[in-house]
């Protein structure tokens, strides 16, 4: 008798381990999957506890309706590591088909699967389709090939997940619509049903500047965006809550990889609030924080960046469970939520809005996401949490356990969104295989070919050390500049703020004879007290003034950091520590900051013309630049990289090359700026890059970098490159809303280059203006530059020559025809090497061009390139209405990073 009450006690223990258990399933009324395009449902039962996948070519199954439009495929490519079901099989469709599901009335999760690979033949790229369901569009022009290639991690497949409501039993219809000579395909679909409450939440806050009424409504349809276990692993299907949710890990969308990620094992308390279905208990016990120290904390925000699209409101549910011992009373920890740059909760105490520790709570916030330039384009949602001090809490720290995001369909019910920007899919051949016979005489060959290369190899690196040395003996010589003095201290800079692991040194003290600090009191004075008539510009970073300094005798760009702005202290540092011990002609250059009363100031040299963008798209307010002008413009700017990447003692990696990036003087001299996400390169002689989380601007961003995270010059060298085309083209980076082949520059002008098309691409301001052999030299270095592979393009020191050759082309054209007229001119150069005018073709015989000269060019027509350009681009000038006023780079654009 005296064991009974220890045997009560196990009793009890497995008798609520049991109940708990159960608790936290959730048992769906309907719960369908189908495997599209099988027949062969025997292997078809997942490993994760969910019922077995139903064929859709099986004789019992009757969800697809109008067969007839599509037939069944197997994937001919499919990578083993990919799962059999549902991804071996695909239903193919070339015209619209309907799956029609009995359910009960309810909340749904729609699951689509998706594996982008060769079916019947058919390109993957090629495959374009749009679905509804019922009265809901919930994609639109929908490539999965470029969805995948969107995705962080190189995955092969991947799902698409919608919330829909079914208002009362009867069938859920899915109808998928190819576009017109396309094709498209599914390879799974699962609908499960939800708790009604789940989603549903009449406690939804909204940033103070917004106002919204019931975000979900009975017939509200959405779609999760993301779903993260902040702070740990992802968590299986099979380990969710009945509903076989996918929480995958943080780190890819986090601003900076700052924070501490903490698991327990503790036991979580679910109530009625927070049912245990709302999240399973793994997303409570781990977390992420800030840091230990409280005075680090205070100096950054714990923030994660999620690219959206904009024109839709998101509702952002964030999973809040205090689980570290120490925090056992209210205000012990509070901190501040910021959705989008505003304010959302000013003081969130989890532990007190929870009543202790180990309860999970939730808070759901809605934020509508403008359209900026009428554009649907995809922007940044930020989400940031920093300590409130106003109550003086135990603990400066911020936490967040799990993060669920829906898109929600607009007024007209849709909830499709524009395709992400295309991306080139770095490949590498496979190698052939060696002949068996030849092996022996192969190895002896590649020996002595590898003694005399490796020769050859060191005799070049001993001269060019030898030829850098001098040169940068030359360069400390004589090319070194001062800068004036004035009222103003001239002192070390010490940072102190969190780096980010892109820089793992330490804080270090700026030269002092290379960067004016200006007191605060100064820059008052030099922007009249930040009088909103100096505005010149307002972006990312914050206001741009239009200043004078020095008794109003300098005119200068001033750069004040806004508090809520999505950049900040390690922006800033960059900026300085770059710049200051830079000094070159096609750098802008900086004069100073200023870093008091917590302000963060930077001072530049103005540039009166403003930003390269603004002198090329058809709504910029400047006149459209001459052929020549845009040459001389391009050629500095590759000084500038160039000097970057070669002149100092570690190249310089810019990470952010753009035309909004390329300022000018009021001699149009070209001058590159912003280097607040600059890199230093590879410091090791063994090391060939630098591996980086992705940053940059649509459009720019190498796809090699985007997709290995390693940066190195060639990444600036293709970002260049889309500059090039831009310059010739007159028309953005990338303009959503266009046709896939067209969406981007870059592969717009590689269409039309393996087309042998550019003629039909170029900028109708310069009708008349290029010469022949010009365009052709200035193709040809644009194209390298965006060579798939960084080794296949050239460095910034090839694009130099090459760029300066194609300008005397230019000018020697010029000098020979006696100026070009609007009318078609060619123009021939013998082999002897003399020029000549002629009517119809022009060859050429340079035996010291680096690139291969193209044999037919010529110099374009105003009316040709009108009418050609006019059938291209369509509707695109209505989408390039972009108008800038602004000096830096974050005002054209301030989401491009």
């Amino acid at each position: 008798m005296r064991d009974l009450p220890k045997l009560l006690l196990v009793i009890f223990t497995i008798t609520r381990a049991v109940i708990v258990r159960a608790a936290s399933a959730y048992n769906p009324t309907d719960h369908i999957l189908v495997d599209c395009g099988s027949s062969d449902t025997a292997t078809a039962t997942p490993p994760d506890n969910r019922p077995p996948w139903t064929a859709d070519e099986h004789e019992h199954s009757n969800y697809l309706l109008r067969p007839g439009n599509s037939f069944p495929s197997t994937a001919s490519d499919r990578n083993p590591s990919v799962s059999q079901v549902p991804y071996r099989t695909a239903r193919v469709f070339t015209a619209p088909i309907t799956y029609a599901f009995p359910l009960s009335a309810g909340p749904k999760l729609v699951r689509l699967f998706f594996y982008p690979a060769t079916y019947s033949a058919l390109d993957k790229t090629d495959s374009y389709f749009s679905l509804a369901a019922d009265s809901h569009a919930l994609l639109r022009n929908f490539s999965a090939y470029l969805t995948l290639s969107s995705l962080p991690n190189d995955p092969s497949v991947f799902f698409k997940e919608f919330y829909l409501s079914v208002p009362s039993s009867q069938s859920l219809s899915l109808t998928f619509t190819p576009n017109q000579n396309s094709h498209g395909f599914i390879n799974g679909i699962e609908i499960i049903s939800v708790p009604d409450a789940l989603y549903r939440n009449d406690m939804v806050y909204f940033p103070a500047s917004q106002n919204f009424i019931e975000p979900v409504k009975n017939d509200t349809a959405m779609e999760v965006a993301y779903r993260f276990n902040v702070g740990s692993q992802d968590v299986p299907v099979g380990d969710d809550t009945g509903m076989f949710r996918s929480w995958a890990e943080d780190n890819s969308y986090l601003r900076v990889t700052t924070g501490l990620h903490l698991q327990l094992d503790l036991n979580i308390t679910y109530g009625a609030a927070t049912p245990a279905y709302t999240a399973p208990a793994i997303v409570y016990t781990s977390l992420r924080k800030m840091g230990v120290d409280p005075r680090d904390n205070l100096k950054f925000n714990l923030t994660w960046v999620f690219p959206v699209h904009a024109g839709f409101m998101y509702i952002m549910r964030l999973h809040f469970c205090e689980i570290m011992k120490e925090v056992v009373k209210g205000n012990d920890r509070v901190f501040s939520i910021y959705i989008d740059r505003e304010l959302a909760w000013e003081s969130m105490d989890v532990f007190q809005e929870a009543g202790g520790r180990g309860i999970p709570i939730y808070r759901d916030f809605a934020v509508l996401i403008p359209v900026g330039d009428g554009k649907r384009g995809l922007v940044d949602l930020l989400l940031e949490l920093h300590p409130y001090t106003k109550y003086l809490p135990e603990y400066y720290d911020a936490i967040l356990n799990g993060l669920e995001i829906f898109k929600v369909n607009d007024a007209q019910g849709n909830l499709a969104g524009g395709n992400p920007a295309p991306l080139q899919p770095t490949s590498v051949p496979e190698p052939r295989p060696e002949p068996p016979g030849e092996r022996e005489k192969g190895s002896f060959v590649k020996v002595v070919v590898g003694c005399l290369v490796g020769g050859l190899l060191g005799i070049f690196l001993l001269c060019f050390l030898i030829f850098r040395r001098q040169r940068r003996r030359r360069g400390k010589d004589g090319d070194s500049s001062s800068v004036k003095t004035s009222n103003s201290s001239w002192v070390p800079f010490t940072f102190s703020s969190t780096k980010d692991h892109d820089s793992k040194s330490a804080p270090r003290p700026l030269p002092s004879d290379t960067c004016r600090r200006f007191s605060f009191a100064e820059i008052r004075a030099a922007t009249a007290d930040f009088d909103s008539k100096s505005i010149i510009g307002a972006g990312g970073f914050g206001n741009v003034y239009r200043g004078y300094i020095d008794g109003g005798t300098v005119a200068v760009a001033i750069k004040r950091l806004n508090p809520s702005s999505k950049q900040g202290a390690h922006e800033f540092e960059t900026e300085i520590e770059m710049l200051s011990k830079l000094r070159h002609l096609h750098l802008v250059p900086l004069i100073g900051y200023s870093d008091e009363n917590g302000e963060m100031v930077l001072v530049y040299e103005y540039m009166s013309r403003g930003t390269l963008r603004d002198h090329l798209h058809s709504a910029a307010e400047n006149a459209p630049l001459p052929w020549k002008k845009r040459l001389e413009i391009c050629i500095g700017a590759a000084r500038g990289l160039q000097y970057l990447h070669t002149g100092a003692k570690h190249s310089i990696i810019h990470r952010d090359v753009k035309s909004t990036n390329i300022l000018l003087d009021e001699n149009y001299i070209a001058k590159v700026s912003d280097f607040g996400l600059s890199r230093t390169g590879p410091t090791q002689t063994d090391q060939t890059h630098v591996t980086t989380m992705v940053k940059g601007s649509f459009g720019y961003v190498d796809p090699e970098y985007f997709k290995r995270q390693q940066l190195t010059e060639k990444s600036d060298v293709y970002s260049f490159g889309v500059v090039l085309l831009e310059v010739l083209c007159g028309r953005p980076a990338l303009v959503t809303g266009l046709p896939k082949d067209r969406a981007s520059l870059a592969e717009w002008g590689r269409q039309a280059h393996r087309r042998n098309m550019m003629e039909q691409i170029v900028d109708p301001n310069l009708s008349g203006q290029i010469a022949g052999e010009c365009l052709s030299k200035f193709v040809e270095v644009a194209i390298g530059c965006l060579q798939e592979e960084g080794s296949g393009r050239p460095n910034m020191g090839d694009v130099v020559w090459a760029l300066e050759f194609a300008l005397q082309l230019q000018v020697s054209a010029e000098s020979v025809a006696g100026g070009l007229e609007s009318n078609a001119v060619i123009y021939s150069r013998k082999a002897e090497g003399t020029v000549t005018t002629t009517a119809s073709t022009t060859t050429t015989n340079d035996d010291d061009d680096m690139f291969t000269q193209s044999s037919d060019t010529t110099v374009l027509s105003r009316q040709a390139l009108s009418s050609r350009r006019a059938s291209e681009l369509g509707d695109e000038r209505e989408e390039d209405r972009v108008r800038s006023g602004s000096v830096f780079s974050e005002i054209g654009d301030p989401l491009g990073r």
